[in-house]
Parts: C-alpha cells; structure tokens; sequence
C-alpha cells in the first residue's frame, strides 16, 4: 500500500520543464537520476542571466562584470560549503566527480611507494578505481579490494582485516551506482585513521539525496558533482581537510592559481584557488549554488524521507513481478534500484521500456568488476529523485510487465 506522500511532488514537478516531455506520445517517466538529474527552471534561468548580464572572467579584472561575476562565483563555493559543513577554503570546484578523484589519484599516489597499499571497494565506479590502479602500475602500490556480503552489504568483517598499518589510503564509494548500497564511511573513517591512513569518499550518488556532514563522518576528502544535483553539467566539488590540501601539489597549473612567477619556480594562491588553474566553468558554479539553495528548500531530510518511501515502494512492487531478481541490501540501500528479468537482456528491457516513455539505465553501470562478483553481464537499474511519484513506479511496474508478455512469459 502506498503511504502518504512527504512532498507536494505535483507542485514540485512544475518546476522541471523537462518532466513534461512527450517519448513516444506518452509522458516521460525519467527514472534515470543516478545518471543524471534534471534540472529546475531557476538553475537554468541563472546560467542564462551570466551569460546575458554579467558574462566576464574571475579574479582578474576590477571592472563591474567582473566584479558581479567573481562576488557570484565565490559566494556558489560559500553555499557549497555550507551545504556539506565545510570550511570556504576547503571547497575545491573541478569539471565532477571523475576530475576530483583523478586530481586526488594523482597528487597523493605520487607519494606513495612500493609496499604502500592502496583499500577500495569492489562496488567502486570506475573512475574511483582506474585512476589507482593506473598509479599502481606506474609507482608500485597495491591494491586491495573489500567485496561484499551475500545480501549486498559491504563486508566490515573484511574490511577490518585488509586495513593495515600498510595502508595509506581508503578511497570508497558511499552509494553504491550500481545497486544502491550504503557504505558505512564513518567506520571505515575510524579504521583508516587508527592506522595512519586518510580516507576519501566518492559521494556523487549521496550527497543529491542525504543530508551530509563532513565534519561527522571525519571523511579527509569528498567529492560529488553538480549534475546530479540539479545542476549544469561540467561541475564538481572536490572537498579536503585544509591540513591535507595545503600539504598536496596542484593537479593543474597555469593562471589563476599562482601567487608568483618567476622564471626560476613559482608559489601558489591560497586555497581553494590553488587547485583550480586556468578559467574556471563560472556559469556552472553560479548554477549549482542555486541548485543548492533549491534543495535547502525543500528540506535534505524531507528528500531523504520521500525517496525512502518511494523506493520502498518500488522494491515491493518489483518484487512481486515473476522472474524479477532485485540486487542489493533490502534495508540500508539508497533511491537506486537495480534487478534483472529472467531471460531479457538488461539493453532489451530498456528498449521496450523506453517504447513506454520509461527512461531506465541498462547495462553495467560503469561498475564491471562488481558485475563479475554478481555473476551478470549487467542489469536494470531505475534511479529515483524527489520528483518523481508512486504512479510512476506503478508505470515502471507496468512496462516491465508487459516486457515479459513480449518474450513469451506469463
């Protein structure tokens, strides 16, 4: 039975131009937002007022636009900061969460050394797994990877033997893309520590959902990006303990991050500038602090309340479809929703779903190794955000089910 609705979601709904898209004469029901989210009308609206009122570049002119520009595009870095409870300084923008990870991957696998190891997480995206492993190659590192339980919880027990005083590094995802997983980053916070080590957390698939506080999961560094959030693609965030991003090397050089240069060396800008070289995607950061001020809007904690719902909802639901096998914990798992129908590929569910207006994920989901430890070449995922509703996961339950009258099942 479904419970009440924590939102006024129609009203919500409204503020999304996309949601009101036609696919294949009938309404689009987008259940793609571990992919990417949609975005409201105000974000889209503040990247059009840079580029038709104030377009000029940062911190370097002292005329008016400039001025507009640089006072917007510092005060996106405060609301980001905010958001997660973070220090200004700490706040680093990069193009997502792939250039964060590489930026880190880079600057601090440089320092490593042969017998230095590396922790992650079988469930890791790709990007949080081939930047370390092409550093191990070239410096000499290992890895070591903690797998995951039966019932798709990350194995602590596992965990709590691969970190040891030859770990330098814990780099883990803190929802999983691929099956919806919570990984417990406070715990593996305290295991890293107690052995020296830092820890770092690809938060791109939590930090759109849940309220996140980094001073409270003691995380050294976290990164997320924009798009996922409601806004603009080509932004991120790299966050670091301001010890640690003092310490580090820039990942890029050139202008804006410089202090002085002379011919012989050069110093760097203070921080945040210090990691973010050259011009930087200013209309995108100016978007993502209004996506920030529109969540805080509606309330992290009534978001995570709605989606808690909604996705239980769909769990159930799916559940009862015959032949539909659903991966991941039951309890402890996100607004991601991943299953397989047995005897369709995962490309043909979508396909037909797609014939339905369903906007679904099928395929690996940047994830293989964990779809090796599954045993599947992929699966369905359906991702859910905010605006969307129980009468489109009843859709979704409709599309498959005629999807499996398509190939013969009852």
């Amino acid at each position: 039975m479904k419970t009440k609705q924590l939102l006024n979601v129609e009203k919500i709904r409204k503020d999304f131009p996309v949601l009101s898209t036609k696919i294949n004469g009938q309404n689009l029901v987008y259940l793609d937002n571990a992919a990417t989210a949609q975005k409201p009308e105000i974000v889209i609206q503040s990247i059009t007022e840079f580029y038709t009122k104030y377009n000029a570049n940062v911190h370097r002119g002292i005329h008016k636009l400039s001025e507009i520009a640089t006072l917007r595009f510092e005060l996106a870095h405060k609301k980001v900061s905010e958001f997660i409870n973070a220090d200004f300084e700490e706040i680093v923008f990069t193009h997502g969460t792939t250039e964060s990870l590489n930026l880190l991957a880079y600057s601090l696998g440089t320092e490593l050394k042969t017998g230095d190891e590396v922790v992650l997480t079988i469930m890791e995206h790709h990007s949080n797994l081939v930047p370390w492993q092409q550093m191990a190659k070239k410096i000499g590192f290992k890895l070591k990877f903690i797998g995951i339980t039966s019932d798709g919880k990350l194995d602590m027990a596992q965990a709590k033997r691969l970190i040891t005083e030859n770990t330098k590094i814990v780099s883990v995802v803190h929802v999983s893309n691929a099956i919806g997983t919570v990984t417990p980053v406070k715990e593996l916070a305290d295991l890293a520590h107690k052995v020296g080590a830092v820890i770092i957390v690809d938060a791109a698939q939590s930090v759109p959902h849940m309220t996140i506080n980094v001073r409270e999961l003691d995380c050294d560094f976290l990164v997320f990006s924009g798009h996922k959030m409601l806004g603009p693609t080509g932004i991120g965030v790299l966050y670091g303990k301001r010890k640690l991003l003092e310490k580090m090397q820039p990942f890029l050089y050139g202008g804006n991050m410089i202090n002085e240069v002379k011919l012989e060396d050069s110093t760097w800008a203070n921080l945040p500038w210090k990691f973010e070289a050259g011009t930087p995607n200013i209309a995108g950061a100016i978007g993502l602090g209004v996506a920030v001020d529109y969540l805080n809007s509606i309330g992290m904690k009534n978001i995570e309340a709605y989606e808690k719902e909604l996705s239980g909802y769909a769990h159930e639901q799916l559940g009862k479809i015959k032949g539909v096998t659903i991966y991941g914990p039951k309890d402890e798992r996100s607004c991601v929703l991943s299953f397989n129908v047995e005897g369709i590929h995962p490309h043909d569910i979508s396909t037909l779903l797609n014939r339905d207006g369903v906007a679904i994920r099928g395929g690996h989901h940047c994830a293989m190794p964990l779809m090796k430890e599954l045993d599947v070449s992929g699966t369905v995922r359906a991702s859910f955000y905010f605006y969307n509703t129980f009468e489109e996961v009843d859709k979704l339950v409709e599309s498959v089910i005629k999807s499996r009258k398509v190939f013969g099942y009852d």
